[in-house]
């Protein structure tokens, strides 16, 4: 796949080609709020994809993490980012870093009030990138974070904030977006993308170990009798730690459907909803697992995905619809 030149190309082909779900959700939003949500997630996942180049020094990494931040933030021509495209054994990945310029491009041309939501939650992300490569630099030693709210402030960072943009922008363009005043939305939507990044968190916690990133925190570990490197030999051992994080993801992605709920338009309440339903099912899944967690990665099928989007979609994601599939989802054996 070569380096798209079009928003087309951009909106298309590249965002599909880097999103396995999410994709669905901007595709289904209407189509005044579709442009800021996926061009910020365009970037994002550029400078995610930085972050995870870890054939290349942390230092380096965390220079070139600050480099493209700065392009996204400061209005003049892209630089180089360091030939991270040659980098890149995923062609779309590839893809999308050769396609980081087209995106500072598009980035320039969109209207002022998305390129300061832009900016403001890639300030998050990016912040949240960089805190991990510093924290994770050697993949041969397992570090971990050292409290709760060291792994709260990181799911806020990059995923929390993201509930602010993505409520900023919807009361931007969508005129009857919601009735519910804008800080009850804001408090839930942060709640949600904290949600959904423990969700991923837990889903990775086999990976994120065998590259050195252990995300429960150090001192609930050693509350247990643990560290980090215990949870390879005895896995079994954090499974009441797992459970208490998997209990505050639910609450998280409970917050989701509660705003998903709020959301009048019924393309904006299923575009936003969906992440819920999908993270819902991922938990269920989580809980069957167990302590084969730490080995096996979970995920939801394309299939399921497919099952679940057609069902909201046929009920034309109704408030009392997506409340009964969350409860469905959420209880649904493995």
């Amino acid at each position: 796949m070569t380096a798209p030149v079009s928003l087309a190309e951009m909106r298309g082909p590249l965002l599909r080609s880097v999103s396995r779900s999410f994709y669905l959700s901007i595709r289904l939003l209407p189509a005044k709020v579709r442009d800021p949500v996926a061009l910020a997630y365009l970037l994002a996942r550029a400078t995610d994809t930085i972050a995870d180049t870890t054939e290349v020094e942390a230092n380096v990494r965390v220079r070139e993490l600050a480099n493209l931040a700065a392009m996204i933030q400061e209005d003049r021509p892209a630089g180089s980012i360091g030939g991270f495209a040659s980098l890149q054994k995923n062609p779309a990945e590839r893809a999308l870093i050769e396609s980081v310029p087209h995106c500072l491009q598009w980035l320039a041309a969109i209207g002022k009030g998305d390129r300061a939501n832009i900016r403001g939650v890639l300030a998050s992300i990016n912040e949240g990138q960089a805190l991990d490569v510093e924290r994770f630099g050697d993949p041969a030693q397992i570090m971990a974070l050292q409290r709760a709210a060291d792994l709260d402030r990181y799911t806020y960072l990059v995923a929390g904030s993201v509930g602010e943009f993505w409520t900023d922008v919807c009361f931007r363009h969508l005129r009857d977006f919601t009735a519910t005043a804008r800080t009850e939305m804001v408090s839930s939507g942060v709640a949600y993308g904290k949600g959904l990044q423990l969700v991923n968190v837990l889903r990775d916690l086999g990976a994120d170990l065998r590259a050195g990133r252990c995300y429960l925190p150090a001192e609930e570990l050693h509350s247990l009798g643990l560290t980090p490197q215990d949870l390879k030999r005895e896995p079994s051992r954090a499974l009441p730690l797992v459970q208490a994080w998997r209990v505050r993801a639910e609450q998280g992605i409970a917050a989701g459907i509660a705003y998903s709920c709020a959301v009048r338009s019924w393309r904006a309440r299923l575009a936003t909803a969906l992440p819920a339903l999908i993270g819902a099912r991922t938990l269920a899944l989580l809980r069957e697992a167990g302590p084969s967690i730490f080995t096996t990665k979970v995920k939801v099928s394309r299939a399921e995905i497919r099952q679940i989007v057609l069902h909201a979609t046929l009920t034309l994601a109704s408030p009392s619809s997506l409340q009964k599939a969350f409860r469905t989802l959420s209880s649904q054996p493995g």
